[in-house]
């Protein structure tokens, strides 16, 4: 069997104004696992080594779907082993069933000789989000297979946009160990909302777009303001408002709900602030009883890629 080493980065969806459209890349934290392919042979296989508790049957892992769908695009005979060696924690918020259909793709398809492109190998993965929350989306799969920042411009066509990430740009992330379901987080948005608010996030969105087209990161944090989804969501998380109030006044430039929480994200433009922006959202939940673990690093231009073992 041929067989590679692949890491796919966590990522950050939404970012604020950017529901369902936009995410970033973080460095530093991923998943890492080895692909393994014999042509002309049948079977699939995943080998969870990582000590993270996953579902046990088959049907039920999120790389599932995408890899069968990838398989079945491909028309040959293939059988695929894949090793899960490092994984991100589902439920974290920093787009764990992202990485792992990501990672399973890219791999499959290098060892493959590059059949598909990398708009096609994000189609397939996000086959799995759909397993995970019922929608097949790409604000996750996409920064993790491209890197960098990603717009999805539209699903009909699939049209996905690839941004450029300023150097002086850094994340802080924290993860509170308490429970919010994406179906949860879905159904208490409103399904209509004023034509004034509609005005104000495209001009979000828009200043969102320049700003990294543009490497501002000024305008980057002015833009990254949520008029839609962040007041109906930050109910789950206890005392936002008092968190953001407290990132901010530690030099982050913006803060907000990653995907559908729990965890919430913030942005810096310099990695010791980020840290201690980091330190400032642990510190807000063990004030609360609530554990938590946190992330910083920097917003990365690099997605899946191969690895050496």
């Amino acid at each position: 069997m041929k067989h590679i080493e692949v890491f796919a980065p966590g990522t950050v969806a939404n970012l604020g104004c950017g529901f369902d459209v936009m995410g970033l890349t973080l460095d530093g934290v991923g998943d890492r696992m080895e692909v393994m392919v014999e042509p002309d042979a049948e079977g699939f296989e995943i080998r969870n080594e990582s000590g993270v508790e996953l579902p046990e049957s088959l049907d039920e892992n999120v790389i599932t779907p995408a890899v069968r769908a990838m398989l079945a695009a491909y028309g040959g005979s293939v059988r695929v082993i894949i090793r899960l060696l490092e994984k991100i924690v589902p439920g974290s918020g920093i787009g764990s069933s992202a990485a792992s259909s990501a990672a399973a793709v890219y791999g499959i398809n290098e060892l493959l000789g590059c059949p598909f492109s990398v708009k096609q190998l994000v189609e397939f993965a996000m086959l799995g989000e759909a397993l995970q929350g019922g929608t097949a989306h790409a604000d996750n799969v996409g920064p993790a297979l491209l890197g960098g920042v990603v717009l999805i411009r539209g699903y009909e066509p699939f049209d996905i946009v690839r941004l450029p990430v300023p150097d002086n740009f850094f994340y802080a992330v924290v993860h509170p160990q308490i429970v919010v379901s994406t179906k949860m987080a879905r159904e208490v948005l409103p399904h209509e909302i004023p034509l004034s608010k509609a005005v104000k996030q495209w001009g979000n969105v828009g200043g969102l777009v320049a700003g990294f087209a543009l490497r501002d990161v000024a305008l980057i944090g002015r833009s990254m303001q949520d008029a839609v989804v962040e007041p109906y969501r930050k109910g789950f998380i206890p005392d936002y408002d008092v968190l953001k109030q407290e990132a901010m006044g530690q030099g982050a430039l913006a803060l907000n709900i990653a995907g559908s929480g729990p965890s919430v994200f913030a942005l810096a433009s310099d990695y010791a602030v980020a840290c201690r922006i980091a330190d400032s959202m642990e510190r807000h939940f063990a004030g609360r009883g609530i554990a938590s673990h946190t992330y910083a690093g920097r917003v990365s231009n690099a997605g899946a890629r191969i690895v050496e073992s």
